[in-house]
């Protein structure tokens, strides 16, 4: 059996310099590589940092008319962190949209959710 590994997640976004703001604002992601196409009508952005093999990939089809709609089948991307409550706090003061810590189990706060700019669910929990 061979083996496999996770190579990157891509979301569509309305507004591609806002999203790769709040991707680098948020999280110290930076822009890996960048892939125009104007034959096709869209710019494919590669984000990521030197801590995770993974990239989260950004699609930016020109002109789009309104923002998409996320539907009923997109869950959440998770990003893990070592100091949750002091990431939870930084976001917070950027003044982005986040929610208060939370946890599976009862008086143990692991995670906590937000929402970038075109409504991706984003779960930030803490490394085990």
């Amino acid at each position: 059996m061979q083996t496999y590994r996770m190579a990157h997640m891509m979301i569509r976004v309305f507004d591609l310099e806002k999203s790769i703001e709040f991707y680098e604002k948020a999280f110290g992601f930076k822009e890996i590589r960048r892939k125009d196409k104007p034959e096709g009508k869209f710019t494919l952005v590669y984000l990521g940092n030197e801590t995770i093999d993974f990239t989260l990939e950004l699609t930016y089809n020109y002109d789009p008319e309104k923002p998409y709609e996320l539907g009923t089948g997109y869950g959440h991307l998770a990003i893990e962190v070592e100091d949750l409550e002091a990431s939870h706090a930084f976001h917070k003061s950027l003044g982005l949209d986040v929610a208060n810590l939370s946890g599976l189990e009862k008086d143990v706060k692991s995670y906590y959710f937000m929402t970038d700019p075109d409504g991706y669910k984003i779960e930030v929990v803490r490394k085990k």
